[in-house]
């Protein structure tokens, strides 16, 4: 038993649907492509699983997160993709898969064949099991990757009202998870081995505004140190957790956010792996020319440093999987993918936007005691990577388009001091291929000048040593 698709995407998430839609965009016929997935909807925005999803008053729920409202376009609801002609095969695991072939293997026995294959596997969270600490059974520890563990995780904090939660991670979906349940009213405690939290992109000076704000609102951070264990009680529910460095906190619910491993274990032995995930080119196309992969598995070239990466975010999966289904559709003209690395985060009244890279030195900037400031970091005297918290929509847009310029920086000083005055004024000049002149900011010093300055300088140079040697040979003469 099988079925037959010339596009197949493997996997139910952001990715997912932006690949769908893409494909809708550019022409797919009926019954050309389907979206095999193990979960039992159709794609959506899961940022809102950890924003929206979890609010005590008018949560979000689908249908309103379904993709694409992530980017303001139309909401892909399953009556969208019966009505283009894409089949939906949900609740269904891929067992095995066979590139030579080009055939997936459900769990269920039913072949699904393909002549082109989006992996959009993501990527699953991390369990604290494999790091030696039991507890996975227990109906109030919670994890939060998918639409089932968020479900899980809003009837537990229901059911602990006002109760005392420990958040174990201090990244991306700790910080999340701990205002939204703070803002449930539970006494939240967090706990990471880290100085301080988001350390991973945060420098310290960062750090400490968003803790400071967070323990305004009751969060209490114990950095430094690790869970060791769990206490239990004869339900098999977590009552206390214990710290290894002799700490003990008491918990009625616990939430783990401690990373992330890609989904690539069917591809494994047939596809090129490089930074945990699936290599693939500048269209998204993998060591077989078949298959592409896209989003949290994808380790691609990001062109404007040079190097391959594999980014953990939404927005590298939604213009991933637009790429790499242009670059199906229409390979003679689609380019390379040129993506800026792009993270943000929205929490209680708090926004802000990262561009870029953070290595190398950092310049901060603005009103640490107010509500908006950031940060440029500057490597090789480049600035690469831009932040900014409390910024509007022109302000964002300004330092994205500043670190995309890479501009070189000749007085750290100065930059702190122009602050977000900087990115607002370079993200006015006409283009980055113009000369920019320096004598505005004190600062710049644009590398498409240096050839004219070198050329000009050459000419100049043979020019004086023509006229010397015409001279002296006058001088002889007369």
């Amino acid at each position: 038993m099988g079925r037959a698709f010339v596009y197949v995407i493997l996997g139910g998430g952001v990715a997912a649907g932006y690949a769908a839609h893409e494909f809708v965009k550019r022409g797919v016929s009926q019954g050309e492509l389907c979206i095999v997935s193990e979960e039992l909807v159709a794609p959506y925005e899961r940022p809102a699983l950890s924003k929206g999803y979890l609010l005590p008053e008018a949560a979000a729920r689908l249908p309103s997160f379904h993709c694409c409202v992530g980017a303001n376009e139309e909401k892909l609801t399953p009556k969208w993709y019966k009505e283009h002609g894409i089949e939906l095969i949900l609740g269904t695991r891929v067992k095995s898969a066979d590139l030579k072939r080009k055939t997936l293997l459900t769990a269920t026995g039913e072949t699904i064949s393909y002549k082109f294959l989006i992996v959009a596997t993501g990527a699953r969270a991390l369990k604290l099991e494999e790091f030696g600490v039991n507890g996975l059974d227990a109906d109030n520890v919670c994890y939060l990757r998918d639409l089932a563990d968020a479900n899980k995780l809003v009837d537990v904090m229901k059911s602990c009202g006002g109760g005392n939660a420990v958040v174990i991670g201090g990244g991306y979906i700790g910080m999340e998870c701990a205002a939204s349940l703070v803002i449930n009213k539970l006494n939240v405690a967090m706990v990471f081995p880290e100085a301080h939290c988001m350390a991973r992109l945060f420098t310290p000076k960062i750090a400490s505004y968003y803790e400071e704000f967070y323990e305004s609102k009751g969060v209490k951070f114990i950095k430094g140190t690790m869970l060791s264990s769990f206490d239990f009680n004869s339900d098999g529910k977590v009552t206390a957790v214990n710290l290894k460095d002799g700490n003990k906190l008491p918990a009625d619910m616990v939430v783990v956010g401690i990373g992330i491993r890609p989904n690539t274990s069917l591809f494994e032995g047939q596809l090129t792996m490089d930074k945990g995930g699936i290599k693939v080119n500048g269209k998204m196309q993998s060591s077989n020319s078949s298959v592409y992969a896209v989003g949290d598995v994808a380790a691609f070239p990001v062109k404007i440093f040079g190097e391959t990466r594999r980014l953990e975010h939404v927005d590298s999966a939604r213009k991933s999987a637009r790429h790499a289904v242009a670059a199906i559709m229409e390979p003679d003209k689609t380019g390379e993918f040129n993506y800026l690395p792009f993270f943000y985060s929205r929490v209680f009244t708090l926004s802000w936007q990262f561009y870029g890279d953070n290595v190398g030195d950092v310049v901060h900037f603005g009103d640490f005691m107010g509500n908006s400031f950031g940060g440029y970091w500057i490597n090789k005297g480049h600035l690469v990577g831009s932040f900014l918290e409390g910024g509007t929509k022109e302000q964002y847009e300004a330092i994205a388009q500043t670190t995309r310029l890479k501009p070189a920086i000749q007085d750290s000083a100065e930059l702190e001091k122009q602050g977000l005055g900087f990115a607002l004024t370079l993200s006015q000049k006409p283009s980055s291929s113009q000369p920019l002149d320096s004598g505005d900011s004190g600062l710049l010093m644009e590398k498409p000048i240096y050839p004219l300055h070198a050329t000009a300088g050459v000419i100049m140079a043979a020019s004086i040593a023509v006229f010397a040697y015409w001279y002296g040979w006058k001088r002889k003469r007369w």
